[in-house]
């Protein structure tokens, strides 16, 4: 009888894009270490790059990153629903793009309360701390 059979490993799946590494914050790179490594990117795909960059500078701090966020999110729920429209009134729309549309939006909609629902924690619990 021979040896237990050897199966060849199994890659990890691809990132998606969302999630995918910002240029400069792999190891080795002059980021500081406190910098994320990642970050999602929610914008629409209809965005050029020049207009990413010029919605994610028009707020400041949080505030305007969450804004830009919740922007975000808001064209691709409307972008789904015009799709949606579009497909169930026969127009010429492919049904695999209508359901990534609706499912990525739905993803980010998600993650967007999952955000939310952090930092409503984080205000509650700065409010319970005593002076």
């Amino acid at each position: 009888m021979s040896g237990p059979m050897r199966l060849p490993p199994i890659a990890p799946p691809p990132l998606p894009s969302y999630a995918q590494p910002r240029p400069g914050t792999m190891p080795g790179s002059s980021q500081t270490a406190n910098s994320p490594g990642f970050s999602l990117n929610l914008s629409p795909a209809n965005l050029s790059p020049d207009a990413a960059t010029n919605t994610a500078s028009s707020g400041g701090g949080l505030t305007g990153a969450l804004m830009d966020q919740v922007k975000g999110v808001n064209s691709m729920q409307t972008g789904a629903d015009s799709m949606m429209n579009s497909l169930l009134t026969g127009g010429d729309v492919n049904e695999a793009e209508v359901l990534t549309a609706v499912q990525k939006a739905d993803l980010a909609f998600r993650m967007l309360m999952q955000i939310r629902n952090k930092l409503m924690d984080a205000y509650r619990e700065v409010q319970q701390i005593q002076i």
